[in-house]
């Protein structure tokens, strides 16, 4: 019964996701919104609307691991998964925006929640600063997106654009839609995390490890259809910049509204300050040297990517287990990881030069 009532939980709250954001992006377009801006903020956000509701009902019900482990795993899912998945189906051409901006911001916000986070404690006045600097971003993601080219409204027209008639008939239909799917993200968010609390406690892992895998991946499974959707027709500026803005949505956003609205500060374990924080920094600076070389994810790249999210899982799992294997996986992932980081970083140090040299007279 607890297995069904996670599945229920889980279809409840994707589903809810694709019905909020079709219901909100269309309602946006018969209001006169750009595509553009619809596929940077409506659509980027609406994807981690699991996240939202699995994480703010955790830490009002008191589960904290669920909570934080929800928002650090979907970060690094997104990266090394949904991004290396889509590289590998098809090598995804990034936006200038998204490198000189974009994740940038993403490594910076992710290094400033584990700022906020070292005294092991995040309050309600730490998470109303995240959630301002949400707002401060979404008002500058409008005011970047009238510099972009034709080519990215174009390509992001092409997804976005709506074709209904507008009239009180349509808004009053997607009205409905966003209040069905704020409604089914708030019941199968409920069902999610009481069926991952039983889960924890019958095979006696935390609810952290929990947390960090299977209901992080399952609250992201919207930015799984949406990127890898995007990569197969060859839309890679919508597959990257879902990502990125998701991920920076779930710090600022989901973090920040969970921490704002519990009534104490939300307790943040040693492990996730230690580990977990630190490997979703990593992943967002990872992006970096990969989208400076060429503009390109390479298959190369995406290859790597998806290493990274199958060593990590199997870590957490290996020490949710008790593994005795796990020194020995340890020290072979200090060495792979720092090895592949400095290949990354060679490469686009040498695109850098090569570019600059054939720029100079």
């Amino acid at each position: 019964m607890t297995y069904l009532l996670f599945i229920v939980g889980l279809i409840t709250l994707i589903a809810g996701a694709e019905v909020l954001v079709r219901g909100a992006s269309r309602l946006a377009a018969v209001f006169g919104v750009s595509p553009l801006v619809i596929g940077l903020t409506i659509v980027a956000f609406g994807t981690s609307s699991p996240e939202m509701a699995v994480s703010v009902q955790s830490a009002l019900a008191g589960q904290a691991d669920i909570s934080i482990g929800n928002v650090i795993g979907s970060n690094v899912f997104n990266v090394f998964l949904i991004l290396g998945l889509a590289a590998l189906i098809r090598p995804i051409k990034i936006a200038e925006q998204l490198i000189r901006l974009d994740a940038p911001i993403m490594v910076g916000v992710s290094i400033f929640a584990l700022v906020l986070a070292f005294d092991g404690w995040l309050s309600r006045l730490e998470g109303i600063i995240l959630f301002s600097l949400l707002i401060a971003y979404i008002v500058f993601t409008l005011w970047a997106s009238k510099k972009e080219g034709q080519a990215v409204q174009d390509e992001y027209a092409e997804e976005y654009s709506s074709t209904e008639a507008k009239g009180w008939k349509t808004i009053t239909k997607n009205l409905f839609f966003v209040v069905a799917g704020l409604a089914m993200l708030y019941y199968g968010s409920n069902w999610l995390v009481e069926a991952a609390i039983i889960i924890a406690r019958t095979f006696g892992v935390s609810e952290l490890v929990i947390g960090l895998t299977i209901v992080a991946a399952g609250t992201s499974m919207p930015e799984v259809a949406t990127s890898i959707v995007a990569a197969i027709k060859g839309e890679g500026d919508i597959s990257a910049g879902n990502v990125i803005g998701s991920n920076i949505f779930n710090i600022l956003g989901v973090l920040g509204l969970a921490a704002a609205t519990t009534p104490e500060s939300i307790p943040v374990a040693r492990f996730i300050l230690t580990f977990d924080l630190p490997v979703a920094i990593f992943a967002a600076m990872i992006t970096i040297p990969v989208f400076i070389v060429d503009n390109y994810i390479s298959r190369f790249d995406g290859f790597i990517f998806f290493t990274y999210f199958v060593f990590y899982n199997l870590l957490v799992v290996m020490r949710a287990l008790s593994n005795p294997s796990v020194p020995m996986f340890e020290s072979f992932l200090m060495a792979y990881i720092p090895l592949t980081f400095f290949i990354f970083l060679a490469l686009a140090a040498r695109y850098l030069w090569q570019r600059r040299r054939n720029a100079s007279p």
